[in-house]
C-alpha cells in the first residue's frame, strides 16, 4: 500500500502545472485596465475575445457607452456597465458570431468588475464587450434585463484598474453615448 501511495505521489509530481489564466491589458486614455479571463468556464467566449486581441482589432477601439442608473429612464431594470468595441475602421473585418455561454452553465456571475460579451439576441455576440460596475445579477441567465432571459456571457474579471472603469463610467456622455468615446490605445495579452 505504501509503495502504491508513493508511486501515485511520484506520478503527480511529473504532471504539468495548470496554465495560468490569460490576462489582457487594455491601455486607455484614462489608464490601464487588466482583465483575467476564464477559459475553463467560458472557453468559446474567451477564445473569441483573444482572437480579436491577437488580431489587434481593439487597438484604436473605444469605450463608447456608459450605462448608469440615471441614463436609462425607459428600462425598469437598471444596470451599470461600460461598453467597448473594436477600432471603428475594423468593424467590418470581424469574426463570425459565437454561441452564448449562459451563466447557468458556466457558473460565472456578473459581479463587480466582470467582463462579458454584448449581444442583441442569443448567439449574436462578436466583438463588443462590457465591464460591470457593482454586481449585476439581472445580466445572468434568468435575469430580467433582456426579455429572452438568457443573460450574457461572462468570461473574466478586472484584476487591476477598476478605478479606470469607474472614470470611464463617469466621463461626459449624451444619454448613454460617451462624448467623446474613451479610446483604447492598445490591447494586448500579458506575459504569464
Amino acid at each position: 500500500m505504501l509503495k502504491a501511495s508513493i508511486a501515485v505521489l511520484a506520478g503527480l509530481a511529473i504532471l504539468p502545472a495548470a496554465a495560468p489564466n490569460p490576462r489582457v491589458a487594455l491601455d486607455t486614455e484614462l489608464g490601464r485596465i487588466v482583465v483575467e479571463l476564464d477559459p475553463q468556464h467560458a472557453p468559446v467566449t474567451t477564445a473569441n475575445f483573444l482572437k480579436y486581441i491577437d488580431a489587434h482589432h481593439y487597438d484604436g477601439g473605444v469605450f463608447h457607452r456608459t450605462v448608469k442608473p440615471d441614463n436609462q429612464p425607459q428600462s425598469p431594470i437598471k444596470i451599470e456597465v461600460v461598453q467597448a468595441g473594436v477600432n471603428p475602421a475594423r468593424e467590418n473585418a470581424g469574426f463570425p458570431r459565437i454561441p452564448l455561454e449562459r451563466t447557468d452553465k458556466t457558473g460565472l456571475k456578473h459581479l463587480n468588475g466582470t467582463i462579458s460579451m454584448a449581444r442583441s439576441g442569443p448567439d449574436t455576440a462578436t466583438s463588443d464587450f462590457f465591464i460591470c460596475i457593482n454586481d449585476q445579477p439581472e445580466l445572468d441567465f434568468g435575469g430580467k434585463r433582456n426579455p429572452d432571459g438568457q443573460g450574457f456571457a461572462a468570461f473574466g474579471r478586472v484584476t487591476e484598474g477598476l478605478d479606470v472603469v469607474r472614470k470611464i463610467q463617469q466621463a461626459p456622455a449624451k444619454a448613454q453615448s460617451l462624448q467623446p468615446p474613451v479610446k483604447i490605445i492598445k490591447a494586448q495579452r500579458l506575459a504569464k
